[in-house]
């Protein structure tokens, strides 16, 4: 089988997932209990590095198949929040649409739209742990504290719920890799990241 799952428990999770999302590509990303509500906010997720062009346009074509129009939306630290976005308001559950400052708009460019705004997730450490220091390390490793995020599921289907649905959607999807806590699982053919 050419998409024959190759699977292994990985240390140092956010340093390696940020680096696989440096590089470009799209992660479902499934980490500790479900949330609640109508937003991904980092536990049933499709991640990407908003400062790679192209990387909304991958996501789409893998998985989401979603109208070109509709904008893809950012995660951010607590600490970039009020050097990218114009109004400082508390938004842990990706409900407020903000403007973008500008120098932001071309950095961040995968998670702004059209009229210059972002509906944004702003994390605080203690509400999800291992999803902001995913995003320390890709400021680390791009300048940007930032993750475009979007619901782990296929269009028109429900949100993922167990490992086994993760499991299910990743093979009936283009995506590539899928991080469920520690455990690293990629489509064969693509690289482990310094054999991870």
């Amino acid at each position: 089988h050419p998409n024959k799952p190759v699977f292994k428990q990985i240390t140092n999770t956010p340093e390696r997932i940020a680096r696989i999302m440096a590089d470009g590509n799209p992660v479902a990303w499934f980490q500790g209990r479900m949330e609640f509500g109508p937003r991904a906010l980092g536990g049933r997720s499709i991640i990407g590095c908003p400062s790679v062009p192209g990387v909304a346009d991958r996501i789409n074509e893998q998985i989401k198949f979603r109208e070109r129009w509709r904008p893809f939306c950012p995660s951010m630290l607590d600490t970039v929040a009020s050097q990218m976005l114009k109004v400082d308001h508390p938004s842990p559950f990706m409900t407020f649409t903000f403007e973008v400052n500008e120098g932001w708009k071309e950095r961040v460019g995968e998670v702004v739209h059209e009229d210059g705004t972002s509906r944004a997730q702003v994390l605080e450490r203690r509400h999800n742990p291992r999803w902001y220091d995913l995003m320390l390390e890709l400021e680390k490793l791009t300048g940007n504290g930032v993750s475009l995020n979007t619901s782990l599921n296929r269009r028109g289907e429900p949100m993922i719920c167990s490992p086994t649905d993760a499991l299910n959607m990743f093979y009936g999807s283009d995506l590539q890799y899928l991080i469920m806590e520690d455990i690293l699982v990629v489509k064969e053919g693509k690289g482990w990241y310094d054999g991870v």
